[in-house]
């Protein structure tokens, strides 16, 4: 009788066994579709040996635990091109952004060499009006034209200054926004540690969906901030930058998050002492980069344009240096504050400095479109106007270009990382359904068992007496 009840107990555990597996292959199996999770598998396992006076009897098959299949490395590098990705991106948008504030086209520059719409074409047809104007220089027509176009090409100035400063006010917006959310995740972060500590006290390796959770969180926090992750006791992580004398600062440790992040406006701060941090990959640096780089030389440019735009009109319209008798107000060289002399309209403006059909001053306004200005001779530009407009969108084109270029390649970086991590901890269709059939295919063989069992029992308690 007690080999019998023996085995029976045995085949109860084996059947829980197989059990467990068929459920874990079936959680596998919910979760194909989810990104964070990694799959599982059933430790199997004898608990060991009784010594009897049959001999030596095992104890049974039982489930001793879940294993999560992940490689931490290849969660690192995961985390790391994910960063990378993510401050390609943010350049990215932000020059896509700047190209808008442009008011036209970046490939429709090269095609024209500057005159195609927006600021390029207000520029041309601002000189063009000169040149009508001293076509016919007492034409009332001719006058009001030319002040309509003056006005378009400041308004136009004044405008696309102020877009790209918006652009830089938005991207500013966009990283206090990132800021609070990685105080949020760092929060988060902390109190998983502290979950899956507790959990894995007596069960090491347990609390494998505060796992997943944790690496998703990470993740989510390279790709505003970079990290480095290392192991903790218990289960846990710390959470590591590098300040600029490439020393620790320590981010969360365990279950506490040891300081706030914060932004000063040219960076961040960090850890218990607010210390700067060193960073070049995430959300948070692509803007930086293209705040501080390609969009305020846009505008940098931008200022240089008018600044030598109002210095050349104001020296051939006003040759003398009369005060008062200026083009374009003196005191507004950027391209924020460029604007007309005040009074200036169809009478007050002067077509030459001699009798009615006098057009000299015209015609030296309208030759200052072909002046070629130096550097090396005092000048605030090189080229032409035109020509320096046209290399300054060129330049944000470029910017754009190889920003586009970067977002190509790191996806296709980051989806070759992420391939090789669901190798090992993806879940697999065609594995889960083989799993699935084995897990079935010994849960009815030990069903089998257990019948035979339950009828040498019947036989023995209920048949024995009377056969």
């Amino acid at each position: 009788m007690s080999g019998l009840y023996s085995s029976l107990n045995t085949t109860v555990k084996a059947l829980n066994a197989q059990s467990r597996g068929i459920d874990l292959s079936g959680r596998n199996l919910a979760n194909v579709n989810n990104p964070a999770y990694a799959r599982q598998r059933v430790i199997l396992g004898d608990r060991g040996t009784v010594v009897t006076p049959d001999g030596a009897q095992s104890l049974g098959l039982e489930a001793l635990g879940v294993q999560q299949l992940r490689d931490s490395l290849l969660d690192r590098q995961v985390t790391r091109e994910v960063s990378l990705k993510a401050a390609f991106a943010a350049e990215q948008q932000a020059y896509q952004r700047a190209q808008a504030g442009l008011g036209q086209g970046i490939d429709a520059i090269t095609a024209t060499g500057g005159a195609a719409t927006g600021l390029g074409a207000a520029l041309n047809d601002f000189f063009n009006s000169f040149q009508g104007l001293a076509s016919r220089p007492t034409d009332s027509g001719e006058r009001q034209t030319l002040l309509q176009k003056a006005a378009i090409l400041t308004d136009r100035l004044r405008l696309t200054d102020s877009r790209l400063d918006q652009v830089q006010t938005d991207l500013d917006a966009q990283i206090a926004s990132d800021v609070d959310s990685i105080n949020g995740l760092l929060q988060s972060i902390a109190e998983l540690n502290a979950q899956i500590h507790r959990t894995e006290i007596n069960r090491p390796g347990g609390a494998a969906d505060l796992r997943d959770q944790r690496q998703a969180r990470i993740e989510e926090l390279s790709a505003k901030l970079p990290v480095e992750v290392r192991p903790g006791a218990g289960g846990q992580v710390q959470l590591v930058m590098k300040d600029a004398a490439n020393a620790d600062v320590l981010l969360v440790d365990g279950p506490n998050v040891t300081g706030p992040v914060a932004f000063t406006g040219t960076g961040l701060t960090a850890g218990a002492g607010a210390t700067p941090v060193v960073f070049a990959t995430g959300s948070i640096a692509g803007a930086l980069t293209a705040r501080d780089g390609a969009v305020q030389d846009l505008r940098d440019r931008l200022d240089q344009l008018a600044r030598q735009m109002v210095t050349a009109v104001n020296a051939a319209y006003n040759p003398g240096g009369t005060p008062g008798a200026d083009f374009f107000d003196p005191a507004g060289l950027t391209a924020g504050t460029i604007a007309l002399r005040a009074g200036l309209d169809a009478n007050t403006l002067v077509a030459g400095a001699g009798g009615a059909g006098d057009n000299s001053i015209a015609l030296a306004v309208a030759a200052v479109a072909a002046q070629r200005f130096s550097t090396a001779g005092g000048d605030v530009i090189d080229g032409t106007l035109s020509q320096f407009y046209s290399t300054t969108v060129s330049s944000l084109g470029q910017s754009l270009a190889s920003a586009n270029t970067r977002v190509e390649d790191q996806n296709r970086i980051e989806q070759l990382v992420r391939a090789q991590r669901d190798s090992v901890s993806g879940v697999n269709l065609d594995e889960e359904m083989a799993e699935l059939l084995r897990y079935q295919r010994a849960f009815q063989a030990s069903s089998r068992v257990f019948n035979v069992i339950d009828d040498l029992l019947d036989t023995v308690v209920n048949r024995l007496g009377t056969m």
